[in-house]
């Protein structure tokens, strides 16, 4: 997977240009749906990355791109659920995510957050 380019509310992957938040699973590339996390946004100021998402669990590792100012909250409980199941949870801003996950090895997925 390539990695071309990042700025505030785009990211570039492969040639396509996306324009919102996604998630690799195994090497395909979809949207984030937060809707299921709207609920908790009061809590965070923000919407948070919850357990009500899919989250790609199955690998090694779970990149989680936090934005460019890394302000996407991680509930507690995903945490505690990477934990759970033996999944390497690495949360960091979106821009060194996307440094990470060029070196990372193919039992990798990420949700990246492109904005705040």
């Amino acid at each position: 997977m390539r990695f071309d380019n990042f700025s505030f509310g785009c990211l570039r992957i492969d040639g396509s240009t996306y324009e919102h938040d996604v998630v690799i699973d195994r090497g395909e590339i979809r949207k984030r749906r937060k809707a299921p996390s709207k609920q908790f946004r009061e809590d965070f100021g923000h919407t948070p990355l919850s357990m009500d998402e899919d989250i790609p669990w199955k690998c090694a590792w779970l990149v989680v791109g936090t934005g460019a100012y890394g302000r996407l909250p991680v509930m507690k409980e995903v945490k505690r659920e990477a934990e759970r199941r033996k999944v390497e949870l690495l949360i960091l801003p979106t821009r060194e995510a996307i440094e990470v996950l060029k070196k990372a090895p193919e039992d990798t997925n990420a949700i990246l957050h492109v904005t705040c």
